[in-house]
């Protein structure tokens, strides 16, 4: 790690927290998530205009989540080490190039194109915009994680609203309106590495001729790794879930109850929405709470509700499915927050392992069950994915929390 990205990391756990940076960060995380999102919202349409399977759903679905898994621990790494600023612009420009050619695309070949572009463009934008939102934290870990990804999970929501009513009336050539707000987070990112840039020079001049020595938590290499390919197992398993429900729920609904594509919609709408509430009261609760027993209730309590989704009538499922996905999301920030204490001074890294991997991973699976629908039956994906939040009994083997010390100033005189 450079002297430059240590001393700026450890200057931040002192500073203020920065609500105009982390809004801004959060609102360019709702364009970006939006996007994302309303790429497998589209699914339906896609597959009714351009004739596919839902093999090729899935592998569309593999191409956007693939591209984010491998490229989001790369940048990652590096930027832990070489912090780019301008980076955050130049994400958006890869975004708005993908949505444009995906507006138009008319082969599958090129929608592949498109949805690799957009999958490049958040890989870029999730590194760098998650070590802005740590410094711009001050001491509120928790609710800072919570802003910057509620506007993640708000973009996950609108993209159905979207896609109901605007997409189905226009098709994906609707897309291309889109370009013009991009313009705008464009120039929000452009403000957003301005002031991270100036961060980095203060830092630089702070602690200009002093020791600068590695962070560490009071735990081995070997269980602090081992406590993230937990943590990671578990967001892979909310991923998947949340991957499964946006993909397939609604052929699911229209297949089952004989709703209509707007109406699917909505309902998928529903489960996102309790996404946002879940991260906000996790956030909240993040800097108040233990996080393993925070982690605890999001399994034990999702576990229920989302075995119940598959057996249900419509308007039971929407209950259940509301409340799976609130308590599901309760955990992602606490997870983030305890990752970060787990690897101090390595944001860029875990942002990358659980924005990119197992988000990409996520993908992975999402791209199996489209094959597992076209084998099957998209019911029997449903009733499948329903058993996915009980992986998160794995979290019986986390280090207890008094175990992992909280990372020494990286700065010594």
């Amino acid at each position: 790690m450079s002297t430059k990205q240590n001393t700026i990391q450890s200057s931040s756990f002192a500073a203020k927290t920065i609500y105009p940076i982390l809004i801004t960060v959060s609102m360019v995380h709702l364009l970006n998530d939006t996007i994302q999102f309303i790429v497998p919202s589209l699914f339906p349409i896609l597959k009714s205009s351009l004739s596919l399977s839902f093999a090729q759903i899935g592998l569309i679905s593999l191409m956007i989540n693939l591209t984010a898994a491998i490229m989001q621990p790369a940048i990652g790494i590096y930027t832990d080490n070489r912090p780019k600023p301008m980076m955050l612009p130049i994400g958006m420009l890869f975004t708005m190039l993908g949505v444009v050619i995906l507006a138009y695309a008319d082969r599958f070949w090129i929608v592949m194109l498109a949805v690799m572009l957009i999958g490049l463009g958040s890989a870029v934008f999730h590194p760098e915009s998650s070590r802005v939102s740590f410094l711009a934290a001050g001491d509120k870990k928790g609710a800072a994680s919570s802003i910057f990804q509620f506007g993640g999970f708000m973009g996950q929501a609108i993209a159905p609203i979207l896609t109901a009513f605007w997409f189905v009336a226009t098709g994906h050539r609707g897309l291309v309106w889109l370009s013009i707000v991009i313009a705008i987070g464009f120039a929000a990112q452009f403000y957003v590495a301005k002031w991270y840039n100036g961060q980095l020079a203060d830092a630089s001049d702070t602690n200009k001729g002093k020791k600068v020595t590695s962070p560490y938590t009071g735990l081995s290499k070997g269980r602090v790794w081992l406590a993230i390919t937990i943590l990671m197992i578990l967001v892979f398993s909310k991923n998947l879930y949340v991957a499964a429900i946006s993909s397939y729920y609604s052929f699911f609904a229209i297949e089952r109850f004989g709703v209509t594509m707007e109406q699917a919609q909505i309902i998928l709408f529903v489960f996102l929405a309790a996404n946002v509430v879940g991260l906000l009261v996790g956030g909240w609760l993040a800097d108040r709470f233990s996080r393993i027993a925070l982690i605890w209730f999001s399994i034990l309590g999702t576990a229920p509700f989302a075995l119940l989704v598959p057996y249900s009538n419509l308007a039971l499922s929407i209950v259940w499915i509301f409340l799976a996905g609130a308590i599901l999301a309760s955990s992602f920030s606490v997870i983030m927050v305890y990752a970060n204490e787990l690897l101090p001074g390595q944001v860029g890294l875990v942002s990358g392992i659980f924005f990119g991997l197992a988000f990409g991973l996520g993908g992975v699976g999402s791209a199996i069950l489209g094959n597992m629908a076209d084998a099957t039956s998209i019911d029997f994906v449903i009733r499948c994915c329903a058993y996915l939040p009980l992986l998160g009994l794995l979290t019986i083997f986390l280090p207890k929390e008094k175990k992992v010390r909280s990372a020494r100033p990286a700065v010594e005189v």
